[in-house]
């Protein structure tokens, strides 16, 4: 879908998931088939998006269509490319990417932790999903992508963020809390940015800015890549063993480089004596240790009882995306 070129203009990415989902019966909200609609046919169906846009045009392009639960590192190095060339046109003022639900979090951070500064702090990238396939009775997907080009159209509006249920949460804090209803994403005791209210957007916080660590030629990095750099998450639980980090080490040995570990860890960070014996090990065979917590509030603050570093605020998936941007370099 493109329109009017002289206008400014919302650019729509579909990559699949569960707002493109189709099933055989209106009322199936969990028997359906993800990725089945293409995103200018979504875009097509919303009666109200006209006049959500008011003077503004729409473009969509269709980068992937998967569900979600299959995300690929190619998917996100095409994403991200995408991403970044619509934010550098002077005519676009923001891009809006519909995403299955499991692993949006994960995209929405791996976005924010790779593109350029200068961009995201000018520009809005607005994710959003639906908990509902297309094909039923009262699908949720319209009213989220209505909400997200309104968020995206907000005067001074920059940064990632995620729309889902009326919310607006930020790449950095958002993470998926359940596995059925609507509102289906928290930000935790950082809470979310704002409310979505009849098309209008109510800022309770300020706009995401970049990180400020983040390295300029990220996108070159993820470009140039041959392969990612092979970095897996290990839980600590009572009873733990280190046998996970062993077998891993083992499939070193065998031609298979692990480069990092990320630990789910307890409480603080706190990890089983038993597992942390085989990090150590796994650090002297050169792997890159580093912790999160496996507590959905909070965050791990500095300590003296481990030797294992932290990325302050993230969480196990979103340590192992920034553990893999730093292993790159």
């Amino acid at each position: 879908m493109s329109s009017d070129q002289n206008l400014k203009k919302v650019v729509v990415l579909g990559t699949g998931g569960t707002i493109a989902g189709t099933a055989q019966k209106a009322s199936d909200n969990v028997g359906y088939t993800a990725a089945q609609v293409g995103v200018a046919a979504l875009l097509n169906a919303i009666p109200g998006l006209p006049e959500v846009l008011g003077d503004h045009a729409l473009h969509s392009e269709q980068v992937s269509q998967i569900d979600s639960k299959d995300m690929r590192f190619d998917i996100w190095r095409d994403l991200v490319h995408r991403v970044a060339h619509h934010l550098q046109q002077s005519d676009v003022v923001g891009v809006v990417i519909t995403h299955g639900t499991d692993t949006l979090e994960e995209t929405a951070y791996f976005l924010h932790a790779a593109l350029p500064p200068a961009l995201l702090d000018s520009k809005p990238v607005v994710l959003t999903c639906a908990m509902r396939p297309a094909s039923a009775q009262n699908p949720d997907g319209p009213q989220n992508l209505m909400d997200s080009v309104a968020v995206a159209l907000t005067a001074g509006a920059h940064g990632v963020v995620v729309v889902c249920a009326a919310t607006v949460h930020s790449a950095l804090e958002v993470q998926k809390s359940q596995t059925y209803r609507l509102d289906a994403f928290t930000s935790g005791d950082a809470g979310p940015l704002g409310y979505v209210e009849e098309g209008r957007l109510r800022l309770l916080k300020n706009w995401p800015l970049a990180p400020i660590n983040t390295v300029p030629t990220a996108i070159e990095k993820i470009t140039n890549a041959s392969a990612w750099p092979h970095v897996e998450i290990v839980m600590s639980y009572a009873g733990c063993t280190g046998g996970v980090v062993d077998a891993l080490l083992q499939q070193q040995l065998l031609g298979m480089p692990l480069a990092g570990l990320v630990v789910a860890a307890t409480g603080n960070g706190t990890i089983h004596q038993e597992l942390e014996s085989a990090l150590r090990r796994a650090v002297n065979a050169g792997v890159k240790v580093v912790r999160s917590t496996r507590c959905a509030y909070g965050q791990v603050l500095a300590s003296g009882h481990s030797e294992f570093e932290y990325f302050a605020g993230l969480s196990p998936v979103k340590t192992r995306i920034a553990l893999m941007l730093e292993l790159m370099q």
